[in-house]
């Protein structure tokens, strides 16, 4: 039995303002591509940079208007591995609360490694990517909530 619930996913949106040329142009691409996919934007919260993230994710994902958060932002490589540090704990954070919210919190955060050229040249398919396994994991995990076993093999896709 194959089961697919589409619903109406009400999505929330972290956008990093570090970078703003690029994290505006990615917070345009992931409101339209929510709107293709059918989802309803309810939250779109700015932040300083893409470390300060994790700071309003438990706040946004305890709302009962958000079934699933993506998080936008773009970390540009520097004459340091300041970017490494900041990319690599940003996203072990977001994974952490995700998992303890039980709430899909995707990531669609550019760098490490990433110069400006490069960044620009991504803004598109990662704030897509991060807004559609956002719609995804929520409806999936709605179906996963609802799927009852009847003796043939349940499919959620």
């Amino acid at each position: 039995m194959v089961l697919y619930r589409s619903y109406m996913v009400k999505l929330a949106l972290v956008v990093a303002e570090f970078n703003y040329d690029i994290t505006q142009l990615m917070l345009q691409k992931a409101l339209e591509h929510a709107k293709f996919l059918g989802a309803e934007v309810t939250y779109v919260v700015k932040v300083p940079g893409v470390f300060d993230i994790p700071m309003v994710l438990k706040e946004l994902a305890s709302k009962n208007d958000v079934d699933a958060i993506a998080t936008l932002g773009a970390v540009i490589q520097g004459a340091t591995k300041h970017d490494e540090i900041v990319a690599t704990q940003a996203a072990r954070k977001i994974l952490d609360i995700a998992v303890e919210v039980d709430k899909p919190i995707t990531l669609g955060i550019i760098g490490h490694g990433a110069n400006r050229i490069q960044a620009l040249e991504r803004v598109e398919e990662y704030a897509r990517r991060a807004v559609e396994a956002a719609v995804k994991l929520a409806r999936r995990k709605r179906a996963l909530k609802e799927a009852k076993y009847t003796g043939s093999t349940v499919y959620i896709d």
